[in-house]
């Protein structure tokens, strides 16, 4: 794809702002000149990073990804930075949980402690990942599985694999992500932040896929991006946010394997997509309780158009987490064919907030 090809602006729908597309140099960097192999057994974590601090000193640019499978780490992307991935690549994520650090983040509305996500920025100017190949999160190491979303057969090839099964048919991948839960709210009730503590019960803490937060300035033009540990697209607290199409699979029986969860977010546009996912497919939040309320950031000024989810709770979906609020929305031109609901409005009382949404002809 050329620079051209993706440059200048989108105008949303009907009176909505214009969203900024990311501009990048028209210089690259392919990430086999710094040591990867695309032989989906060695680890090429350093490679990519290399890459990525290449470009990045190098005043921006494409970071290439060529045909190939490459298995990597967390990538942590660098303003001005585009990471195309060519047709015919195949980025998987690692499955050793010391690979991925736990950062500082937020989770549901709140803030929390959770493993980085296998494509990660924050606070940069600029972002970009494109192309035809696909990015799997290998979140089927991190997920806890439903017994009864499975077939007996299913189950007992899933338990015969190890981890742990707890009194309410969940598994878990191990005792320590069984354990989790119970022990992280617990930590967070207190307001300890102190990752140390969380250390131990790193599994529970899954990642996202993409994480992007306080960015301005993104794009996501082409790729898969599938198998993530929970949700698979994040941006929170973004401007300037273009998902074009883009193809997002979870299985359908994935625990918080939502698809797109725009979260306090302003300037979008959301065009020729493709959903099939566990929960909800096309998600806008804004923050959860008094913490929502106190960041007081809503989500506004998206357009949601021409896309097609086949799986999931929700198509189009607004909260739960919406204490700041959700505003100038256009949804037009979209296809839910296997959801549970089309259009879902949720949140529940005492945590404020509300919403402005047009909706106009839409199939499913």
């Amino acid at each position: 794809m050329t620079e051209q090809q993706i440059a200048g602006s989108e105008p949303a729908a009907g009176s909505m702002k214009e969203v900024r597309i990311p501009v990048f140099p028209d210089k690259s960097w392919r990430i086999t000149d710094f040591g990867a192999k695309g032989d989906g057994i060695t680890d090429n974590t350093k490679a990519f990073q290399d890459a990525i601090e290449a470009c990045s000193a190098g005043g921006g640019g494409t970071v290439v990804i060529p045909a190939g499978i490459w298995l990597t780490g967390p990538i942590r992307l660098r303003s001005k930075i585009r990471l195309h991935a060519e047709q015919g690549a195949l980025v998987t994520f690692s499955r050793s949980f010391d690979d991925y650090p736990l950062i500082r983040s937020n989770y549901e509305g709140l803030d929390a402690v959770r493993a980085m996500p296998p494509i990660y920025g924050e606070n940069l100017t600029d972002i970009a990942v494109t192309g035809g190949g696909v990015f799997d999160g290998s979140g089927d190491a991190w997920r806890c599985v439903k017994k009864h979303t499975m077939t007996e057969r299913q189950w007992n090839e899933l338990i015969s694999q190890g981890g742990v099964v707890d009194g309410g048919g969940l598994w878990w991948p191990t005792q320590e992500a069984s354990e989790g839960r119970r022990a992280t709210e617990a930590l967070q009730a207190e307001g300890l932040m102190d990752i140390a503590l969380y250390e131990p019960y790193k599994v529970y803490l899954r990642p996202v896929l993409v994480g992007f937060t306080r960015c301005n300035g993104v794009l996501l033009d082409g790729p898969t991006f599938q198998n993530s540990g929970s949700w698979c697209l994040h941006p929170r607290l973004c401007e300037h946010v273009t998902i074009r199409r883009v193809t997002v699979r979870n299985p359908w029986h994935s625990v918080n394997g939502d698809g797109l969860d725009l979260d306090s977010c302003r300037y979008a546009n959301i065009l020729d997509c493709s959903f099939d996912v566990g929960d909800d497919a096309i998600c806008l939040k804004s923050g959860k309780n008094e913490q929502g309320r106190r960041t007081g950031v809503p989500t506004e000024y998206v357009t949601i158009r021409n896309c097609i989810v086949y799986h999931g709770h929700g198509g189009f979906t607004v909260g739960s987490e919406m204490s700041g609020g959700v505003r100038h929305i256009e949804v037009c031109d979209c296809m839910f064919i296997g959801t549970d609901n089309g259009l879902r409005f949720k949140s529940t009382r005492g945590r404020g907030g509300s919403s402005r949404t047009s909706v106009f002809p839409t199939s499913g």
